[in-house]
């Protein structure tokens, strides 16, 4: 099924002018190499999380893409993240973070203290030439468990995410499915 940009999201080519809410739903929530000004729990809605889309760069390589997280649209559901209110110039170093696929969009976000902003959010649809789309949950582990990149091991990717969203309280059954197959999968390689 095609994933299409939402009307409520614009592409958001140019860096900001000022200070903006940056939202993360999957490395940047634990991997956060960037100076930022605050930081708050928050989420979106309309959306969730899903790994569809492939590393090149970071978690595989071109030969043999990883598999990361983009946003899918999905009406109702809500996503919990992290959000950062961010200089303009943490861009630059995001762009080149985020640049296998992903486009910088304006979402509404709303933050844990119950105020929405309106912030920037990296997603990648199935447009992108990294695009690797949905496959059944053990396929995903599988694919997950045999990639690595120059950022490491795949597997790192999705239980650093499992624990922060533990750790946030959130819960997200894709992400924990997907954990409980590679676990499931990296034990029985062990036994046999």
């Amino acid at each position: 099924m095609p994933i299409h940009v939402a009307e409520s999201l614009t592409h958001s080519p140019q860096r900001p002018d000022g200070p903006v809410w940056l939202f993360g739903y999957g490395s940047l929530i634990y991997k956060v190499d960037f100076p930022y000004i605050e930081c708050s729990p928050a989420h979106i809605v309309g959306w969730k999380r899903r790994f569809w889309q492939g590393s090149h760069d970071h978690r595989g390589t071109p030969q043999a893409p990883g598999r990361v997280l983009t946003l899918v649209r999905s009406p109702g559901q809500r996503c919990g993240g992290m959000a950062y209110l961010v200089a303009p110039e943490v861009f630059k170093h995001l762009d080149v973070r985020e640049k296998n696929g992903y486009l910088r969009l304006s979402i509404p976000l709303y933050l844990a203290n119950g105020s929405q902003h309106q912030g920037l959010v990296y997603l990648a649809t199935e447009e992108n030439e990294a695009w690797l789309g949905p496959a059944p949950d053990t396929e995903l582990a599988a694919h997950i468990a045999r990639s690595h990149g120059p950022s490491g091991p795949n597997r790192e990717y999705l239980l650093h995410l499992a624990d922060a969203l533990r750790n946030m309280n959130e819960h997200d059954d894709h992400v924990f499915a997907l954990e409980r197959e590679l676990l499931a999968l990296e034990l029985e390689q062990s036994q046999s």
